[in-house]
């Protein structure tokens, strides 16, 4: 006893005794961010590829969608609106978003002469994410007829365990007042969905057909239907039309058919089911609200509340916005805070939740090395002999490049996508990098493209749904963890933490220090696997060609390449050497693992991971010195890929262009190195790379510029000219030999970059994937608010001028 006592008093005992309630402390506090995060972040427009569509971050849960088309003639089948598609609209987006609170989006449909309105916003409250809101406005536009009719359908679905039923008389002609659905699940408890009778005219016919559904009354129609098909519910409501279409023609005629407001209506029929059509016709001008209550809630949810929070959210987000974003002069004219807020919100807009299955070959056929010569025509059969495996499913939260045309996950443009984000909201951008690093397999690799389940199959040709184990990607998520350490270190300095304080709901992991640093410990594991993955699979060849470098480990090169492509560097037809050599070494690929050597090496510091950041900085060291040795010409004064000549000796091969530049935008090249001047000269020259719409991606001296596919051959890209504007802010903030140059070459392009996306927005309504340097007009996919948003972050930095501006701006 005596004993026990001494041991219960020692130092040791005591001291352990501490440390366990302190780690239990912590990961009490970090089970509370992470709750009090997952609550606020449950519901959302979460699936971007369509026009307006509501789920909840559950895998198989309640889902909804809205539909809309005019109903003046018998066209409908082209114009019912449902997913976002290239060139129907004529602009479409969030003017303001906030993923925690809601926001307005405007969609402007010519085709259908009306523009519609869509409100989302969140009620925090209850054991189970809260309740939402959303409002659906219609406004016929300045040429559509005075009396144009609309019909609009909201469709909720029901995936997995629990129930849906809609309240309503099947014998009744249709639903007069609100529309009640009722339901339940075990994520969810019980909720109600109300669908408001709404604002609106209805049309009145002298049909004999309008006294069997008379279309001031909402229909109704329940079924069910196999799982696997719920994603399709626009060929699900079709398929009812027609049904409803060849009863009226049969008992009608051609004679005395009903007029398309009431021909394309769907049988009212409330009840159990999995899927739940409800279709309202209006003339002119319309209103109606859907309001999902959660069980869990203090009460249901009311329009007069939806309408009191609607004015809330908008004036808190602009006000909020102007703290973060305010554009920096010259950009100070309003219009240009508009334009920053519909970039931004289309961003945050974009972020999505994905669930389902993957296809992937993990054959480990030995073409997949791709280490004899014409390895591309082996590989290329390998691929057509092996096929693939469904994988999964897998769950992911992402912000997408593109609603119309790339509604999926991209692990090299998530990085860039995050980069302003974290700015507005860092326990966000912390949620979708955990999110995506929880789809890294035991060896490290995270398929670049996330195409999961079938709904995100149907958009992506078959020929690149496929994803393979030894295909690598930028890791552009390295970029982001290391902004959230420079905040972290911004915290630390500043003592007062005022508006990290005033603003816990974005930013609990910066309020929290210990918090942070326990999300960084569970992260670094998985840091370490992707790095180490990275370094292996992606290996060059020093050795065997006796290159003369410092290291002979630190050569790269892409796996996945063919003569035309190299679609796993991001920079797909960029020109590289011809043919295609095992013995290659590309330069964009050693500086992204130099970018990522650096990153990880501060993480270990930071985590007091000593042995390891040892280890790191002599491979930083290495990749340095080999970059310089195995890659720089100077003959041409620039960077350069390098590969084997008929010779079997080293040879490097100069494509004027953003590869050029990678040392530099990856923040390689230290401010007094005697290269950077070179680099400088480039960027500026402009029969080089300078534009005054931004930089090219390859030299307008080059043979193949604005050749074969001109993907990367030429057009501007914002996310390399963000890491561009970045860089020589960096230098141009620094006392050395480039200082003034950068700054003028820093203030020039910033210009330049901004005012071409704003004009290319301000003419089509859309930013775009790519920009003309002749012209600087927009091109390729449009809504592309991905990477391009980018152009937020440019606005918001600083004026190096003192203030000046141009009339032009």
């Amino acid at each position: 006893m005596a004993r026990n006592s001494r041991w219960s008093s020692s130092p040791l005992r005591v001291l352990t005794y501490t440390l366990l309630v302190q780690l239990s402390l912590v990961d009490a506090q970090v089970a509370e961010i992470e709750k009090a995060s997952n609550d606020s972040l449950l519901w959302g427009p979460y699936r971007p590829n369509l026009y307006f569509g509501v789920r909840p971050r559950i895998p198989k849960s309640l889902m909804g969608g809205l539909l809309w088309t005019k109903v003046e003639d018998h066209t409908v089948q082209h114009t019912f609106r449902h997913t976002c598609e290239q060139h129907e609209l004529d602009g479409y987006g969030w003017d303001e978003y906030d993923v925690r609170t809601g926001g307005r989006q405007t969609i402007h449909d010519p085709a259908n002469l009306v523009d519609i309105t869509t409100e989302f916003i969140k009620f925090p409250g209850g054991q189970h994410g809260g309740s939402w809101g959303a409002r659906i406005k219609g406004t016929p536009r300045a040429d559509a007829p005075p009396n144009l009719k609309t019909t609009v359908i909201w469709y909720n679905t029901l995936e997995g365990l629990g129930h849906l039923q809609a309240d309503g008389d099947a014998e009744e002609t249709g639903a007069e007042g609100d529309v009640v659905l009722k339901g339940m699940t075990p994520e969810l408890g019980d909720f109600e969905v109300r669908i408001t009778e709404g604002k609106g005219d209805h049309p009145q016919l002298n049909h004999p057909s309008a006294q069997e559904k008379p279309l001031h009354r909402t229909l109704v129609a329940s079924s069910h239907i196999p799982e696997e098909a719920l994603w399709q519910s626009k060929q699900v409501l079709f398929a009812q039309l027609k049904t409803e279409i060849d009863q009226l023609g049969s008992k009608y005629g051609e004679e005395n058919p009903p007029p398309p407001a009431q021909l394309y209506t769907i049988r009212h029929q409330p009840g159990q089911g999995n899927i739940h059509l409800i279709q309202k016709v209006f003339e002119g001008v319309f209103e109606f609200d859907i309001l999902f209550s959660s069980g869990s809630a203090p009460k249901p949810i009311t329009s007069e509340d939806l309408t009191i929070q609607i004015n809330s959210v908008t004036s808190g987000f602009s006000t909020r916005f102007t703290e973060i974003f305010k554009p920096q002069p010259p950009f100070v004219k309003e219009r240009y805070e508009e334009f920053s807020k519909s970039l931004f919100s289309n961003l945050i807009g974009g972020i999505g939740y994905f669930y389902g299955d993957s296809r992937v070959d993990r054959s480990d056929d030995p073409a997949y090395e791709e280490d004899n010569e014409g390895f591309w025509e082996d590989a290329a059969e390998a691929r057509a002999r092996n096929g693939a495996q469904l994988e999964g499913p897998s769950e992911l939260f992402t912000s997408i490049p593109s609603r119309p045309f790339f509604p999926r996950g991209f692990l090299w443009d998530e990085g860039f996508h995050l980069l302003p984000v974290i700015d507005w909201d860092v326990d966000l951008i912390l949620d979708i990098i955990k999110s995506w690093f929880n789809l890294m397999d035991d060896d490290g690799w995270i398929a670049r493209e996330q195409i999961l389940g079938a709904e995100a199959r149907s958009k992506v040709p078959e020929q690149f749904q496929v994803q393979y184990p030894h295909y690598a990607n930028p890791p552009t998520l390295f970029m982001v963890i290391i902004s959230f350490l420079d905040k972290l270190d911004a915290v630390k300095a500043d003592t007062s933490n005022e508006k990290v304080l005033a603003e816990k709901s974005y930013f609990m992991q910066l309020a929290n220090r210990e918090a942070a640093l326990e999300y960084l410990r569970k992260l670094y594991p998985l840091l370490k696997r992707q790095y180490f993955w990275f370094r292996k699979t992606q290996a060059g060849d020093i050795k065997s060609y006796e290159r003369e470098a410092f290291s002979t480990k630190e050569g790269y090169r892409w796996r996945g390449r063919t003569p035309q492509h190299i679609l796993t560097s991001g920079l797909d037809d960029y020109p590289r050497a011809q043919p295609p050599h095992p013995g290659e070494l590309h330069l964009d690929l050693i500086s992204w693992v130099g970018m990522m050597t650096k990153s990880i090496r501060r993480i270990a510091v930071y985590l007091d991971e000593t042995d390891d950041a040892a280890q790191f900085a002599k491979f930083e060291e290495a990749i340095t010195k080999n970059i310089d040795d195995l890659h720089w010409s100077a003959k041409d004064k620039a960077y350069c890929d390098a590969t084997i000549d008929d010779y079997e000796e080293n040879k490097l091969v100069c494509h004027k262009g953003y590869i050029s530049l990678f040392p530099f935008l990856t923040g390689l090249i230290d401010k007094d190195s005697p290269k950077l001047g070179a680099i400088l000269d480039l960027i500026g020259d402009e029969e080089e790379l300078w534009s005054e719409h931004g930089l090219r991606s390859l030299s307008k001296s080059n043979e193949f510029y604005h050749t074969e596919e001109d993907y990367w051959r030429g057009p501007i890209w914002m996310n390399m000219n963000y890491l561009a504007v970045q860089q020589l802010l960096n230098i141009a903030q620094q006392k050395g030999p480039h200082q003034a140059k950068a700054k003028q070459l820093y203030t020039d392009l910033r210009k330049n970059l901004v005012r071409t996306v704003y004009e290319s927005w301000k003419e089509t309504g859309f930013a775009w994937e790519q920009y003309n340097p002749e012209t600087g007009k927009g091109q390729r996919t449009q809504h592309f608010t991905g990477w391009t948003s980018l152009v937020v972050k440019i606005m918001s930095m600083p004026d190096l001028e003192g203030g000046r501006t141009r009339d032009e701006l």
